[in-house]
C-alpha cells in the first residue's frame, strides 16, 4: 500500500512517542554525555525496573528476542538431547531460540478459541527427553499460570515463557515472566515496550541463571578476558535500555489504553458474529494487554479472508495476519519432520486470522471506520436469504 493512501495505520509509533519526545530525547542526550555504550548504567537501570515490573527478580538484556529465547534456555542448561515443548502457531523465534540451543523442538497444537497453546496436546507429546516447555503468550494474553504450574510439576518440567508480546500482562495473580524458572521478552520497536530498534531481555528468579545468562551474553566471560563458557556478543544497548526506562513508566496507561480500544472494537464487532466474525477468545479479562487484536473469519462467513483485508486496505486500513503459516508449514523447518494436517487447528487458524488496528491512542472514530468497513465487507458478499447486519451496538 502507498503509504499516502495509509487512513488508519496498523501502528502508530508517532502518536505514542510524540507526548514525551523531550523525555526520550533526554534520555538519549544523558547517555550520550555518560558515554557509557556498552553495559552502561542504564541498562542496569532498566534490567532492574523492568523486572520489579514484572513481579520477579533479575533482568538481562540481550540484542533481541530471539537471543533472549537460545541464551535463555542454554543459562537454564537446556540443550543438545533435551526436547522442549512449544506451540506451532507463534513466531519463527520461539523455534528458531529451541534450536540455537542445540534443544529438539516437539511442536504441538493449539486451543482454537485463543490460539494459545493446547496443554493436553502437549501432555500427549511429552517423552523421557522432555526437559521444558516454552507457552507463549501470544497476542497480549497469557496461558494459564496456575495450568502451567500443574502441568509442569506433574511432569517435572521446566517452564520457560516466550513473552514476548505480554509486558505486564496478568493471569491467576501472575505477571508475564513471573511463573516459570526464565523467560524472554522482545522490544522491537511495535511491541507494546519498544525499543528504538532491536533488543531483548531475560527475567529470572534463579540467581544461577541470571549470572550465567550474564556470562553468555558477554563472550562467556565471568570477568575480562577470563572465558568460562562458549558465549556470544548479545548485550542490549545502553542507549535502548535508556530509550526503554524512559517508557516503562508510561506501560501501564498504554496497556490500559489497548484494551479500552480491544473492548469497543469487541461491542462494535459484535453483531457480525453471525455473519462469521469473531475476536481470538480472551480469557484473561483486564490482564489482556492486546500486543495484537485478532478477529477469525471463520468457514461461515460469506467473504474470504483476504476479501476482507484487501477491501479495508483499499479504504486506506492497514490489517497484518499473525501469522499466515504455521511453523511446522516453513519451508526452512521440513527436515523437523512435519506435514501438513498434523496441528490442525494452527493450520486452521492461519487461514483465518486477521490482526486489526492496535495502538495507544487508536480513536474511537477510527475503530468504527474499522469495523463499519468490515461489516461493508460482509455485506457486499451476503447470500441472497442472509440480511445485512448492522454494527456497533451488541447483538440481543
Amino acid at each position: 500500500m502507498n503509504q499516502m493512501t495509509v487512513r488508519i495505520p496498523f501502528v502508530d509509533l508517532k502518536l505514542q512517542h510524540l507526548p514525551i519526545q523531550t523525555q526520550l530525547q533526554q534520555a538519549i542526550n544523558t547517555t550520550l554525555e555518560r558515554g557509557d555504550f556498552i553495559l552502561g548504567r542504564a541498562l542496569s537501570d532498566f534490567e532492574a525496573a523492568f523486572a520489579t515490573a514484572s513481579g520477579t527478580k533479575f533482568g538481562v538484556g540481550v540484542a533481541s528476542g530471539t537471543d533472549a529465547i537460545a541464551l535463555g534456555l542454554q543459562a537454564c542448561n537446556i540443550g543438545y538431547g533435551d526436547e522442549v515443548i512449544l506451540p506451532a502457531n507463534t513466531f519463527v523465534a520461539t523455534l528458531i531460540g529451541v534450536l540455537r540451543a542445540g534443544a529438539k523442538p516437539i511442536l504441538v497444537d493449539c486451543d482454537p478459541q485463543t490460539a494459545l497453546i493446547d496443554l493436553e496436546a502437549a501432555a500427549k507429546a511429552i517423552t523421557p527427553q522432555t526437559k521444558a516447555i516454552i507457552p507463549v503468550h501470544l497476542y497480549g494474553q497469557m496461558v494459564s499460570p496456575r495450568q502451567l504450574l500443574d502441568f509442569a510439576d506433574t511432569y517435572k518440567l521446566l517452564i520457560f515463557e516466550d513473552a514476548a508480546q505480554a509486558h505486564l500482562a496478568e493471569r491467576d495473580g501472575y505477571r508475564a515472566g513471573s511463573v516459570g524458572t526464565a523467560a524472554a521478552f522482545s522490544f522491537y520497536p511495535s511491541k507494546n515496550l519498544g525499543a528504538f530498534g532491536d533488543g531483548g531481555m531475560l527475567l529470572t528468579r534463579d540467581a544461577d541463571v541470571a549470572q550465567k545468562m550474564v556470562r553468555l551474553r558477554n563472550y562467556g566471560a565471568s570477568q575480562k578476558y577470563f572465558h568460562v563458557e562458549s558465549g556470544t556478543n548479545s548485550r542490549l544497548d545502553t542507549l535502548q535500555a535508556a530509550v526503554l526506562l524512559e517508557k516503562l513508566p508510561y506501560l501501564p496507561e498504554w496497556n490500559r489504553d489497548r484494551l479500552t480500544i480491544a473492548q469497543q472494537y469487541d461491542d462494535e464487532l459484535a453483531p457480525l458474529a453471525a455473519s462469521g466474525i469473531m475476536p481470538v477468545q480472551n480469557q484473561s479479562g483486564s490482564g489482556h494487554v492486546y500486543h495484537l487484536y485478532v478477529i477469525k473469519v471463520n468457514e461461515s462467513c460469506m467473504s474470504e479472508r483476504q476479501q476482507i483485508q484487501d477491501k479495508l486496505t483499499a479504504e486506506g486500513i492497514q490489517t497484518g495476519i499473525h501469522y499466515p503459516i504455521p511453523c511446522h508449514l516453513q519451508p526452512a523447518f521440513t527436515y523437523l519432520g512435519y506435514q501438513q494436517g498434523d496441528f490442525p487447528h494452527s493450520e486452521k487458524l492461519a487461514k483465518e486470522i486477521l490482526s486489526l488496528p492496535m495502538y495507544p491512542g487508536l480513536s474511537s472514530s477510527q475503530i468504527k471506520e474499522v469495523t463499519l468497513a468490515i461489516a461493508r465487507s460482509v455485506s457486499t458478499t451476503l447470500h441472497p436469504n442472509q440480511s445485512p447486519v448492522s454494527v456497533g451496538s451488541k447483538a440481543a
